[in-house]
């Protein structure tokens, strides 16, 4: 059963109550299909379908599971499609969750995929080799940020890679209109949560299709990541300020649930961000020269540090690192380097003799 209402009432019940949500008709010819996220926090992400005349365009895909592929051809059902009219799909980012079954939809209905250049580099063939040398990379820095042994692990082992060959039919970059009949939808280049994450805008319907660089409740994780953006932070809060000048509209998320206020929703997440600067600061002063994993410990998180799973704590430490590297631009910490790297208030003064 589709169900129709103006704002995102039915999806923040859904997810305050821990339950998939309904597929919902957002607009005449736009549907939000929930996809399940097998064995993660986040649960399902929020795919969007909308009608074109000869089928379907979506924005972002889902998960690479059988359970997330059924549901995503059970929800095009619903907007009564078939998942073989999907002609397009116009991918936020390259993250799991997104891209997952962009190869499998292209192949069983030839959609073409679209995404941002910077991202799409990312998501070539690798060989066994290939990826044996991403996980020691990705170890490396680990283990520079003070890591223990213990959450040394690979790195984007559920990473859907595109196959030898294959490539993406439609590279957006910033301003890219996406050329979807009946709807004016032109891509924007947010990047930080990735190099190449894209939001969606239509100024016409006030529509905002954020991927992960808007939700309505959480914070979207900004780390450090070895091969991609050398200062994501500073980039994504860059992409914030942009954000706060767009027109106002409805804000159609990845996760979570719909809302408006996309001005002040930026503002609200970059004033989150100072607020962990202050707590790092804070952190130094007490303890100089830490590492990034020592930090971790000892500033705010949505759960307690000790009860995170290596997943999040390899998340937790890298967005630490991604906060370091800001307050060291700003001159407000510095590091004193070592193996592990360490870090000290600028305030601190050196002994001398």
């Amino acid at each position: 059963m589709i169900v129709t209402e103006d704002v995102g009432t039915v999806q923040r019940e859904a997810w305050a109550r821990g339950v998939l949500p309904p597929v919902e008709q957002v607009r005449p010819g736009l549907w939000s299909i929930p996809v399940p996220m097998p064995r993660n926090p986040l649960r399902y992400v929020l795919i969007y379908a909308l009608a074109i005349p000869d089928g379907l365009a979506l924005i972002d895909v889902g998960w690479d599971s059988e359970e997330s592929w059924r549901a995503l051809v059970d929800g095009i059902a619903q907007t009564g499609h078939h998942v073989t009219d999907v002609r397009y799909a116009a991918v936020t980012h390259l993250h799991p969750d997104h891209f997952g079954l962009a190869p499998r939809l292209r192949e069983v209905s030839g959609a073409a995929l679209a995404m941002h250049g910077a991202d799409a580099a990312l998501l070539g063939h690798h060989s066994p080799a290939d990826t044996a040398a991403d996980e020691h990379t990705w170890n490396t820095q680990l283990a520079q940020l003070g890591a223990p042994t213990g959450i040394l692990a690979a790195a984007r082992v559920d990473l859907v890679r595109l196959g030898p060959g294959e490539s993406l039919d439609v590279v957006l970059g910033d301003g890219t209109p996406l050329d979807l009949p009946g709807w004016d939808l032109r891509a924007v280049w947010t990047p930080g949560h990735t190099p190449g994450h894209l939001t969606f805008v239509d100024d016409t319907h006030g529509l905002m299709f954020s991927g992960d660089h808007m939700l309505p409740r959480i914070s979207p994780n900004i780390s450090t990541v070895p091969g991609e953006l050398e200062n994501p932070l500073h980039r994504y809060l860059l992409s914030l300020h942009a954000t706060t000048t767009m027109p106002d509209g409805e804000v159609l998320p990845a996760h979570e649930y719909r809302f408006r206020g996309i001005a002040d929703r930026a503002r609200q997440l970059m004033g989150h961000h100072e607020e962990r600067f202050t707590e790092i600061v804070a952190a130094l002063e007490v303890r100089p020269e830490s590492t990034a994993w020592e930090i971790s410990q000892h500033i705010s998180w949505s759960r307690p540090f000790d009860t995170m799973s290596d997943r999040l704590l390899r998340l937790a430490v890298r967005e630490t690192h991604a906060h370091l590297l800001v307050l060291a631009d700003r001159g407000s910490i510095r590091s004193v380097g070592g193996h592990p790297e360490r870090w000290t208030p600028t305030s601190r003064k050196e002994d001398t003799p």
